[in-house]
């Protein structure tokens, strides 16, 4: 009996600890791209943005700046959009803004409308306390703009300090998170989502969050902001 019970549990240790080169490679690769991180910018390199219905970087509006990509206050530029597009993703970000700044990180974008919000949702980057859309919370810092408001466990960083932020989709399931805290998550097609659209500014957009893949996109709403460490992993 202690022979039958050696030679199953031998057997059995020898099945975990031996894995076939085929299924040890297939593993590896399921577990490189999930962890595999992109840069989209690294301080240095503006290669992976180019402007929104345009083939290169902006010659003004935007640059390199101490390592961070800047918008320049009344320089114009236009809106930024990732050269790739992304479905199920968690992009990585910091960002910063001037008194009184309004921007934003639009996601899921497409060009075959005039304006990037047209199509894309937007996480609200902004001042809440100098600028307008601070007085209202759907408007306000990191809610999903003009629709749903951020939770109790937003905390947002005083004007001038780096903010932390993730945008993560994955299936229908979408979230904004706000230095390590989630502050809104949605459900990407859902019918509350949908109503939520229908009585909203962009009920007359035929082709909002309607997209299954699009560009990031980095708003030119015409103030001073700051981005830096932007990264993205897709599922």
């Amino acid at each position: 009996m202690k022979r039958v019970i050696f030679s199953v549990l031998s057997a059995a240790l020898a099945t975990t600890l031996f894995i076939s080169p085929a299924l040890a490679a297939e593993k590896k690769a399921k577990e490189s791209k999930t962890d595999s991180w992109k840069q989209l910018f690294d301080g240095k390199d503006t290669s992976q943005w180019r402007g929104y219905k345009a083939t290169a970087f902006p010659t003004k509006g935007w640059r390199v700046e101490d390592g961070t990509l800047r918008h320049v206050s009344g320089e114009g530029g236009g809106d930024l959009i990732t050269v790739d597009k992304f479905s199920d993703f968690e992009l990585r970000f910091e960002w910063k803004v001037a008194p009184g700044a309004n921007s934003g990180v639009i996601y899921r974008v497409t060009e075959d409308h005039n304006a990037s919000y047209e199509t894309g949702p937007e996480y609200q980057v902004l001042d809440d306390s100098k600028h307008g859309d601070g007085k209202n919370p759907k408007t306000s810092a990191a809610a999903l703009y003009a629709l749903i408001a951020c939770n109790a466990e937003k905390a947002l960083k005083p004007v001038g300090e780096w903010n932390k932020a993730r945008i993560v989709i994955k299936g229908n399931q979408a979230e904004h998170w706000l230095n390590k805290k989630k502050v809104v998550e949605y459900q990407w097609g859902g019918s509350e989502t949908q109503k939520l659209i229908s009585e909203s500014k962009f009920k007359g957009m035929p082709g909002f969050a309607k997209n299954a893949s699009g560009h990031i996109c980095l708003q030119d709403h015409g103030d001073d902001v700051w981005f830096r460490n932007i990264k993205i992993r897709t599922f």
